[in-house]
């Protein structure tokens, strides 16, 4: 009887889990995506914010149900019908890299985070960050950082379920992490 208690628990806390597995691994080769099951939708990423706009406008918006869209089991929210159509001509143009994760958090091996307010055009390509202090830390050497969440997401990350990837690499840590506030240090020091 004794063991009723943490058993139950632990079978309560994996079927939480299960939500987040099956959401973000959606396994019709767009996968793992930073998306939610929310607003009567099993997967939308980045929330419901408009990936088009950021090319358009510059700018973060949030997009709207009435002009969706959907690609390889993932749906996609858009600010204005012709939003909605150069996506559909052109969808792998206006995808964010690396699934909408953090672009930072994938050069350390973890797909985790990916806030749709802090982002990058590079090279033609959008990036979402987890945060200004994520994108600072990237920033340092874009190139070389770029390199690392090539290699990481191509290696480990693409098409694994990012829920275990990400406990893998918070345990298993690759050789060049840094903790936030190591980061930040480094990011304060290249600012003076």
């Amino acid at each position: 009887m004794k063991f009723v208690a943490p058993l139950a628990f632990a079978t309560v806390t994996l079927l939480a889990g299960c939500g987040p597995l099956i959401t973000q691994s959606p396994g019709e080769g767009y996968s793992p995506v930073n998306a939610v099951s929310a607003e009567g939708e099993s997967r939308l990423l980045l929330k419901g914010h408009d990936v088009v706009n950021y090319f358009t406008d510059g700018s973060q918006r949030m997009g709207s149900s009435e002009y969706r869209s959907e690609y390889k089991g993932v749906a996609l929210w858009f600010a204005s019908a012709e939003h909605k159509q150069a996506f559909d001509a052109e969808p792998e143009r206006y995808l964010p890299q690396f699934g909408g994760y953090c672009t930072n958090g994938i050069g350390y091996g973890i797909p985790w985070g990916g806030d749709a307010d802090t982002w990058a055009i590079l090279d033609g390509k959008l990036y979402i960050f987890g945060g200004q202090a994520s994108k600072d830390a990237f920033m340092l050497d874009p190139e070389g950082n770029m390199a690392l969440a090539n290699k990481y997401w191509r290696e480990e990350i693409a098409d694994a379920n990012p829920l275990f990837q990400r406990a893998w690499r918070l345990v298993f840590r690759v050789p060049h992490y840094k903790s936030g506030a190591e980061l930040a240090e480094e990011v304060a020091r290249a600012r003076k």
